[in-house]
């Protein structure tokens, strides 16, 4: 195995806030343990292209506060090909490439683990996105925030929603995780939250309505997490058919959740698993995702990160559902 001098990182799958904050940990850690790093641009399809550049301290100077990626970031289909993890490869052999640091979700995750199996190439991957579904870290890099920016807005929501006395559907991301809807429901205080963890109470909708209208109440929150099937609007539809005595509104938080400045919690988590992955490396570790546990850096077979579901707490129903009442 080739001896490690020049590190890559790149920022792949939907953004999320301190995926800066990693950018500017990797580099920094990086340059201070001797080893030479350069940026890759627009995620693997920005690799495949060879849109790489040197990185210095310089470069990641000033954006520890700012929301997005300076990497910019992108979706790949050619990468998901083994022509297009060829042209990868052959960008990091060109630029004396010899690991790999991938900040992304799941996708971006999985790429890293399919490129480190075909190439003798060590991949680190760090977990950033906001839906907090990776498996092997208490939290994800983005989740803390975008977890505040749905609080205040449901916070602004619930203003209209008692001046009106309407009920509100209120739609966030986690198509496939329900972190963010039932955490900001019990955050924001709202009635009820539907989520994908527990699809055998998709019709607690009825049971809310039994419940959480009444006459001290006639103003309510439901949070639900994206569905392209049944989402916000259809469970507002349906209140509107059974029971058309009530003042129905729906938002979709959509984009305003992955954008604004990392909360504190996000700068930290960024920076020690940035820092976490130049450690990895240097103690020859290969293909694994660095996570924190019980406050401890911890190394996370890519394997085990993208292939197990993260456990729910199921004790969270019992909470907002005694909360809610």
């Amino acid at each position: 195995m080739a001896k490690i001098k020049t590190i890559g990182v790149l920022t792949s799958g939907g953004d999320a806030p301190g995926m800066n904050a990693a950018i500017r940990a990797v580099t920094r850690a990086g340059i201070y343990n001797g080893f030479h790093v350069k940026g890759i641009y627009r995620g693997y399809e920005g690799l495949m292209n060879g849109e790489i550049r040197e990185f210095t301290t310089e470069n990641v100077s000033g954006i520890i506060n700012q929301g997005g990626t300076i990497l910019k970031t992108a979706r790949s289909k050619d990468f998901a090909t083994p022509e297009g993890r060829e042209r990868a490869w052959q960008q990091l052999q060109a630029n004396d490439i010899q690991a790999l640091v991938v900040i992304g979700g799941n996708g971006s995750l999985t790429g890293a683990m399919e490129l480190a199996r075909e190439y003798d190439i060590c991949c680190i991957g760090l977990p950033g996105t906001i839906d907090n579904d990776l498996y092997g870290t208490d939290s994800t890099i983005g989740y803390d925030t975008t977890m505040n920016t749905i609080m205040e807005c449901v916070d602004r929501i619930r203003d209209t929603a008692q001046s009106h006395e309407r009920i509100f559907f209120v739609e966030v991301m986690g198509r496939d995780a329900g972190f963010l809807a039932q955490n900001s429901a019990i955050a924001c205080g709202a009635e009820a939250a539907i989520i994908p963890e527990d699809m055998s109470r998709v019709d607690q909708l009825a049971r809310f309505m039994e419940r959480g209208i009444r006459k001290s109440k006639k103003s309510c929150i439901v949070i639900v997490s994206e569905s392209p099937k049944c989402g916000a609007m259809y469970y507002a539809d349906r209140v509107k058919k059974e029971f058309p005595q009530f003042d129905v509104r729906v938002s979709i938080l959509g984009h305003l959740q992955r954008g604004g400045s990392p909360t504190a919690h996000d700068r930290i988590l960024a920076s020690r698993t940035g820092v976490g992955a130049i450690e990895a490396i240097i103690q020859g570790q290969r293909n694994i995702m660095i996570g924190v546990r019980n406050n401890e850096v911890v190394y996370v077979p890519l394997s085990e990160a993208i292939r197990q579901d993260k456990p729910f707490d199921k004790k969270l129903f019992k909470v907002l559902d005694e909360l809610s009442i």
